[in-house]
């Protein structure tokens, strides 16, 4: 007796064992060292972690070395979208707060121009299933349709990129503890988003969302 691979040629033979076919785990975290990661630490970027203590706890701001108008938006703000999939904390917590900043005091039509740079990163960070990368990348959508109202409808061809790893988690509806403000499952995460995905992405947004995840329900139609 002979151990072959399924749907081979000698599977169809006698005196054969046909082995099963491998299990992969669709829920796998992919580790990953980013691209913002090596360029943090090169010195390319120009910021620094700095703690404060504010009596009971101990606060992560992100120093700037240079001012916000000597920044190049176009590519500082894809290399911290970058960090969205960095799977160590210290890296990850850097990227977050450097996009939080960019967003807050970058130009709205710099960042505009700047969207098909920032679909790939996002895309890799949910891709690696991570659910800490996957919640960031979610804040920072928020984050990011909110700043400009030409933002929304500039996202909306990229939705059937970006969009469906939401599948894959939306009904497995995990406890995120603290990773968002209040105890929260995934599933209910990832509806919020894309209602705000929806409100603010204009009227192409519906039919796109729900090309990519039938199962969604408008949150203005209904």
């Amino acid at each position: 007796m002979r151990c072959v691979t399924a749907f081979s040629v000698e599977s169809l033979l006698d005196n054969t064992i046909v082995l099963p076919p491998p299990r992969i785990n669709v829920f796998h975290c992919k580790t990953n060292c980013s691209l913002f990661r090596k360029h943090y630490l090169r010195g390319d970027i120009p910021c620094g972690k700095l703690f404060a203590n504010n009596q009971t706890k101990i606060t992560t701001y992100l120093k700037w070395k240079v001012p916000f108008s000597e920044l190049d938006i176009f590519y500082h703000l894809p290399l911290f979208f970058e960090g969205l999939s960095e799977n160590l904390s210290t890296y990850h917590e850097l990227a977050i707060h450097g996009i939080f900043d960019l967003l807050h005091f970058g130009n709205p039509d710099q960042i505009v121009s700047c969207i098909p740079q920032l679909i790939l990163p996002m895309r890799r960070a949910l891709n690696t299933k991570n659910i800490c990368c996957i919640i960031s990348t979610m804040k920072a959508l928020h984050k990011l349709v909110m700043i400009g109202e030409n933002i929304g409808p500039a996202l909306v061809p990229y939705f059937r990129q970006i969009l469906p790893i939401f599948n894959l988690f939306r009904s497995k509806n995990i406890c995120i503890g603290d990773h968002i403000d209040y105890n929260g499952q995934i599933g209910d995460f990832i509806d919020q988003t894309l209602q705000i995905l929806e409100y603010y992405g204009g009227p192409d947004a519906y039919i796109n969302i729900k090309y990519v995840i039938p199962t969604y329900e408008s949150c203005i139609m209904n």
